[in-house]
C-alpha cells in the first residue's frame, strides 16, 4: 500500500488535477436519506474557482447508474451534473458505472499519465463510496492524492448488524481510513490557502 505525505506543509502542484466526483442533481433527492455537511457544494464551488483561476485541470466524473430505480439513471433529471459546475469548462469528463473514477470512460489513469499529471485532488459525492474508492485506487496507482473531506458529503447508512451509522460518522471513518495510507486528508480552507501562495 502507498503511504502518502503527512506532517509536511500541504503543497498542491501546478499541474494537480481537481477530480470532481458525481456532483449530480440526484443526490439532492430525499431518496438517499439524511446527509451531512451542508457546506459541501459551496466548498466544491470554491475549489473549482481556485483551480480554474490557476489554470489547473478540472476533471468531472458523472455516475450513470445501471439501476432503473436510481435517481442517477441516465435520462432521469438526477443524472445531470449540478448547475454550478456549468460555470467551469472541464478539461475531461469521465462517465462511470462503478465506484472508482479510474474505472470509467475515457480512462482517467491513461489520460493523467498522458498529460504527465501525477497528483489528484478529490472532492464530490459520496464521501465513503465513490470519493473514497477513487482516492484508494488513485493511491494504489501511485498518484499523490489529496482528499478534501469538507468538499464531500454522504448519507446515513445501516450496516448488516442493523446498526445505523450517521453520515458524519462515516465521513470520520473515511478520513481515518485514507489519511497517511492512500491520501492526505485536508480541508477546503487548507487547499485554498495553499493555492493562494505565490510560486517559488
Amino acid at each position: 500500500m502507498t503511504r502518502q505525505r503527512t506532517g509536511a506543509p500541504l503543497v498542491i502542484g501546478p499541474d494537480a488535477a481537481l477530480v470532481v466526483v458525481d456532483v449530480q442533481e440526484g443526490f439532492d433527492e430525499p431518496w438517499w436519506g439524511p446527509r451531512d455537511n451542508p457546506a459541501c457544494d459551496d466548498n466544491i464551488a470554491a475549489l473549482l474557482e481556485a483551480f480554474a483561476a490557476t489554470g489547473r485541470p478540472l476533471v468531472y466524473v458523472q455516475h450513470s447508474s445501471l439501476s432503473l430505480e436510481s435517481p442517477l439513471f441516465p435520462g432521469q433529471p438526477g443524472h445531470a451534473l449540478k448547475e454550478y459546475l456549468e460555470g467551469f469548462e472541464p478539461t475531461l469528463l469521465v462517465t462511470k458505472q462503478v465506484n472508482s473514477s479510474f474505472h470509467g470512460s475515457p480512462d482517467l489513469d491513461a489520460w493523467l499519465r498522458g498529460e504527465g499529471i501525477g497528483e489528484v485532488v478529490v472532492c464530490g459525492i459520496t464521501t465513503n463510496h465513490c470519493c473514497e474508492t477513487t482516492a484508494r485506487v488513485g493511491g494504489n496507482l501511485g498518484y499523490a492524492v489529496t482528499f478534501v473531506l469538507d468538499a464531500t458529503h454522504t448519507f446515513d447508512r445501516t450496516g448488516p448488524d442493523g446498526t445505523t451509522l450517521t453520515a458524519a460518522e462515516l465521513a470520520r471513518a473515511t478520513a481515518t481510513n485514507l489519511h497517511g495510507e492512500f491520501a492526505t486528508v485536508v480541508s477546503t480552507a487548507e487547499v485554498l490557502e495553499t493555492l493562494d501562495q505565490p510560486s517559488s
